[in-house]
């Protein structure tokens, strides 16, 4: 019978890289910095802000930790644009996202990294639609985008996710540095999914709870990130590449 407990003693315990996107979140910056810093797993935490001028940046600029990196972008670029830039400076074995809302909660980065831990998994997704954690229940209408959206990025990877669109996607540092990823808005949902299904990376889904926003709290994605997000699962699938005349993979 083989030990069910995972060998941990590769990885120290502070493994994981947090790359946060920031864009006009002055509401909920400190408290999400705050939160993600507490976690026992995190070795280092870049927030990327994107050109915000509500005055989180001053905010940030007094936030003092020597985990924490702060990232200024000229411009408001997009999230895709934040987070491949908070990708390239990334140097802890693992890496997850983390928006810069209350929307996720950083205590479950433990349940996140443990297939990665125990060598199941090279890619790990956060299902909000998996499992019997709390969420709070909004918009209808966006449940069945997301539930579209995965779908038809399913037919396209063959892979059988249940929440494509999720935030927490947590990667070992060598699957992304092994596509390049083009898109600088939320197109970066889709895209990084087709690049894994590509790549062949083991993914795994962990079940998360989640607590929407409105759009009066802050709530920025939209329809037409949804039209792009479609067209995007076709750009990068397989097909699409080789209408392109390009690969999924290079450099």
């Amino acid at each position: 019978m083989t030990d069910p407990t995972p060998d941990l003693t590769p990885f120290p315990e502070r493994c994981l890289t947090v790359v946060m996107p920031c864009y006009n979140e002055i509401a909920t910056i400190d408290e999400v910095v705050a939160a993600v810093l507490a976690s026992p797993h995190v070795a280092e935490l870049i927030v990327v802000d994107d050109g915000s001028t509500d005055g989180s940046r001053e905010i940030l600029a007094q936030l003092d930790d020597p985990l924490l990196r702060v990232i200024l972008q000229p411009t408001n670029q997009g999230k895709g644009a934040a987070l491949r830039r908070g990708f390239s400076e990334a140097t802890a074995p693992f890496v997850v996202v983390q928006d810069a809302d209350l929307e996720y909660d950083p205590l479950e980065f433990g349940d996140l990294i443990a297939p990665l831990l125990s060598d199941k998994a090279d890619v790990v997704y956060g299902s909000r639609f998996l499992g019997g954690r709390p969420h709070r229940v909004l918009y209808f209408r966006h449940s069945i985008g997301n539930k579209l959206l995965t779908l038809t990025s399913n037919l396209f990877t063959d892979l059988n996710l249940t929440d494509m669109e999720t935030c927490y996607k947590v990667f070992r540092r060598e699957v992304l540095e092994s596509f390049t990823l083009e898109e600088s808005r939320f197109g970066i949902e889709p895209e990084i999914t087709a690049k894994v299904a590509a790549g062949r990376w083991r993914v795994y889904e962990i079940g998360i709870s989640y607590s929407g926003r409105t759009y009066a709290e802050g709530k920025k994605i939209g329809w037409r990130d949804a039209i792009r997000a479609f067209y995007c699962i076709i750009r990068y699938s397989p097909v699409g590449v080789a209408f392109a005349g390009g690969t999924q993979s290079a450099e």
